[in-house]
């Protein structure tokens, strides 16, 4: 068996991760470069991603993934100014219920995605960018790229986000429809906000404010083994950029819309938008975003693509935002997406099942466990 992933994001990576572990031949292509599409810097990482890095990759790269993610998550903060100062004043669970958020852990999106493509160097074409595919007559898939190269599979597998290509062409009715929310999100050094004292107020939770008409959400994330140390003891074949230069942080992120924030810029330009909307929130919220990295600094757009009908199952399918999108949730879905068809795809390469019962199977879980998840707004921070 032969398999074409499109896409080299979370779902990509650990499908690809968890093909090749099977034995199973595994080519990934991505249009973009090494460093992938900007989504910005965390992830809240829950059981669903948690039991698929566990299932798709080695031990040691499992391990990695989890000794550099932040502490367990299990509450929201609410926070408000009592006195002139920010102080808890609520909290609810982390349970999943009523379009929350499941009980996990911050994770530093870029290392999980270095992680994840560690080991897989030999079977990943960056600059590649998907075209167009056919279904050949002896059941094979011919991928088409703009280069001008083609491949062939068994399988051809969406996972190339949003503004899918496969998904196009193999469901042109499936839309997305864009809700006008936006979120404004960056990334602040703990040791540059010390003094506010928020690191010690929220701790390993994250935490919202709704103050003077402006919603922020905050998250720390503190390396539960320093990634340096981490790598040498896990994952010395990760390379060394991957961890040189991180350090713990603050993930912050404000629910907008595209007509407050205007046109997407720059990150520097965004950043300084940023500063703008905090201009008159407390001094401790003000420091966080003027002590952001500019660079970090990224507005992700909310969509949403409605279910629609079962589809006849055939040798392309899709995982991830090129089907259902989750915003806060996707890559824990991604993930789970490419854990269930991994499976479904060792079945069939082990003679257990045909085929296109195999992804008929996976798709038919994909849809129960994914057309449905509630698309409120979930920073992950």
């Amino acid at each position: 068996m032969r398999v074409i992933v499109v896409g080299a994001g979370l779902g990509g990576l650990t499908l690809a991760q968890g093909l090749r572990q099977a034995g199973i031949d595994v080519v990934v292509y991505e249009r973009d470069g090494t460093s992938g599409r900007t989504q910005g810097i965390s992830l809240h990482v829950d059981d669903r991603g948690t039991a698929a890095l566990r299932a798709c990759l080695p031990p040691a790269h499992a391990a990695m993934a989890e000794a550099t993610m932040g502490g367990p998550r299990e509450r929201m903060l609410a926070l408000s100014e009592l006195d002139g100062a920010l102080a808890i004043t609520g909290t609810r669970p982390v349970d999943g219920l009523a379009g929350r958020a499941r009980p996990g852990r911050q994770a530093h999106r870029p290392l999980l995605r270095a992680v994840l493509l560690t080991g897989l160097e030999d079977v990943v074409r960056f600059g590649a960018e998907f075209t167009r595919f056919e279904q050949r007559a002896d059941g094979t898939v011919r991928a088409y790229f703009a280069a001008g190269g083609t491949d062939t599979a068994d399988v051809l597998v969406g996972a190339d986000g949003i503004g899918s290509a496969v998904r196009h062409q193999y469901l042109p009715h499936a839309q997305v429809v864009d809700t006008g929310r936006r979120m404004l999100m960056g990334a602040t050094a703990l040791r540059a906000v010390a003094d506010t004292g928020l690191p010690e107020l929220i701790g390993d939770s994250p935490a919202s404010t709704q103050l003077r008409g402006t919603m922020m959400v905050l998250g720390a994330l503190r390396f539960t083994e320093p990634p340096t140390s981490a790598r040498e003891r896990w994952l010395p074949a990760l390379r060394p950029s991957a961890v040189g230069e991180i350090d713990d942080y603050l993930m912050w992120a404000m629910p907008s819309t595209q007509e407050l924030l205007g046109p997407a810029g720059s990150p520097a330009a965004m950043w300084r938008r940023a500063k703008d909307l905090v201009a008159d929130l407390p001094p401790a919220l003000q420091v966080v975003v003027a002590e952001a990295w500019p660079d970090l600094t990224v507005v992700l757009r909310s969509g949403m693509i409605p279910p629609i009908p079962a589809w006849p199952a055939g040798p392309v399918t899709v995982v991830g935002d090129a089907i259902h999108l989750a915003p806060g949730f996707g890559g824990n879905l991604a993930m789970q997406d490419a854990h269930h068809l991994c499976e479904a795809l060792v079945d069939a390469y082990h003679g257990r099942l045909d085929l296109v019962d195999a992804i008929d199977a996976y798709e038919d879980t994909m849809r129960r466990n994914s057309f449905f998840v509630p698309v409120a707004a979930n920073t992950g921070a």
